[in-house]
């Protein structure tokens, strides 16, 4: 079992595991303490891998030396991203009466996609959802998720990663 924490060098952003550092895409909206929904912010804390996703009709299942979950997507995954919902930040399928983020995307982001930890025990109305640790997208920053490339996210899942910590920004 490996942890990582989110770290910059030079001010970019880059997933440290051990020795190894892994270039990293963070949310358009920063690093915020205090995450809302919306924000696009990448949340502070520590956050646990929770399951994992895959396109298999894209991409090889990925394996996690952690034991996590690891499911396919279908066309009918979806996340609830409607603060009034009872199924605020959690799975659902599709389609759906409330407001929904679908999974099953058009681009290659979400061909690997990790659950993490946030909001979700129980989950906090407008906290912020469906937090990710998922593939590059096109533009160059998430709406709040980690994004690695694909061969170091298969690493890190094969090596056993559960968490990732994200600091505090620091001020100055």
């Amino acid at each position: 079992m490996i942890k990582a924490n989110l770290i910059f060098r030079d001010g970019e952003p880059f997933v440290q595991a051990g020795g190894l550092y892994y270039r990293a895409r963070i949310g358009g909206g920063g690093i915020r303490q205090n995450k809302v929904e919306g924000d696009q912010a990448t949340p502070v804390g520590t956050l646990l891998l929770r399951k994992i996703f895959y396109r298999a009709d894209r991409v090889q299942r990925p394996q996690s030396g952690a034991g996590l979950l690891i499911e396919p997507l279908s066309p009918r995954d979806g996340w609830c991203d409607d603060t009034s919902h009872p199924a605020y930040n959690q799975q659902v399928f599709l389609p759906h009466k409330a407001s929904c983020e679908t999974l099953w995307r058009t681009d290659h982001a979400y061909d690997i996609c990790v659950v993490l930890g946030w909001n979700d025990q129980p989950p906090v109305p407008g906290k912020g959802s469906a937090i990710f640790l998922h593939l590059p997208p096109t533009k160059g920053y998430t709406e709040g998720c980690i994004a690695l490339e694909e061969a170091g996210l298969r690493q890190l899942l094969a090596q056993g990663l559960v968490s990732i910590t994200v600091p505090q920004p620091s001020m100055g």
